[in-house]
């Protein structure tokens, strides 16, 4: 690895949390701008690493929709800045119905909640009454449905990090797409950067252009990769690469830049990336993933992709199944 990615990996694990540690899971969650949770112990694996305590987690964060359209844990309070990135976008097609009658849905399903119905499956025998199967379905599936909607205007969030049943809050975004997007740039490029225009708009699911032409960029410094312009903030502590790191399932250390492979070989993108869009847990030698790990029916299960010095495989089962006694009763 030549000496600017070696830089550059330094940079991001310090600024990641993984050649430091914090402390508090809203405090990390609010610095990495919310905790990838497609499957939520994922949530409870990276504080993990990065060194939270898991004593009330799953209410500590609130798990929503953010970016991409991906469940996120963050902090309430942060709620209506990174809401405000996507909620002018009205997506109706989802639901097949004209945009008026799918608003009176969403207020019907508002007022359904202050009455005490917070699940789709009662939510889905209330309307079958009035819409047909297939429209039912569209309104109330986890991936695309009218809870999506609301929780996109701050209305309504996951009950708990671990419930699929939904509370009423109080989230809704104030400001504009592009004011949001001044205030969350610098804020990105300070935890992970360096990173491009490109990584920052892929992370967030903003249009590029948008990036490009914000004001925030001006007040940053960057590093050239090629034809390529890396922004970051002024850093007087990079920290160092770890021997071997832990990554949770979605590790932002992988999935938040357009270009992985300095920190996830081509060869083994297909074995920790699957078809199906699911990220597994990894493990890192000197910064570059090097194989998988797991907890299966509680034991800790360590794949390398190549050969690895005893040392260094003893090393990450023991940190593994740490981690499992550490998540045991809690998930």
């Amino acid at each position: 690895m030549d000496k600017l990615s070696e830089d550059i990996l330094r940079r991001r694990m310090y600024g990641l949390y993984l050649s430091r540690s914090c402390w508090d899971i809203v405090e990390l969650s609010r610095e990495l701008l919310g905790l990838h949770c497609w499957f939520h112990r994922n949530v409870a694996f990276s504080a993990l690493i990065r060194g939270c305590g898991l004593t009330g987690w799953k209410t500590a964060l609130t798990k929503t929709w953010l970016y991409r359209g991906t469940l996120h844990g963050t902090a309430y309070e942060e709620l209506p800045l990174l809401l405000a990135l996507h909620a002018d976008e009205a997506p109706w097609s989802w639901f097949g119905l004209p945009e008026e009658e799918a608003e009176a849905v969403a207020q019907r399903v508002l007022c359904l909640m202050e009455d005490g119905v917070y699940s789709r499956a009662e939510m889905r025998q209330i309307f079958a009454g009035s819409y047909d199967p297939e429209t039912v379905s569209r309104l109330f599936s986890p991936w695309g449905g009218i809870f999506v909607y609301l929780a996109r205007h701050g209305k309504v969030a996951f009950r708990n990090m671990a419930s699929r049943d939904f509370d009423l809050i109080s989230g809704e975004p104030v400001l504009s797409q592009e004011e949001a997007l001044e205030r969350i740039l610098p804020r990105y490029f300070e935890v992970y950067g360096p990173a491009s225009a490109e990584d920052a708009a892929w992370f967030l699911g903003v249009d590029k252009a948008l990036v490009k032409e914000s004001e925030a960029l001006n007040e940053l410094e960057w590093i050239e990769r090629g034809r390529e312009r890396l922004y970051c903030v002024p850093a007087e502590d990079m920290g160092d690469i770890r021997h071997l790191t832990r990554l949770s399932g979605f590790d932002p250390y992988l999935v938040s830049y357009v270009d992985r492979e300095a920190a996830l070989p081509k060869e083994y993108k297909k074995a920790v990336i699957l078809k199906s869009g699911i990220c597994l847990p990894t493990i890192a030698v000197d910064g570059v993933v090097a194989g998988i790990w797991n907890l299966k029916n509680r034991s800790p299960v360590v794949e390398f992709f190549s050969p690895q010095p005893k040392a260094i495989r003893e090393e990450a089962l023991a940190r593994v199944e740490q981690i499992g006694w550490s998540v045991a009763g809690r998930l």
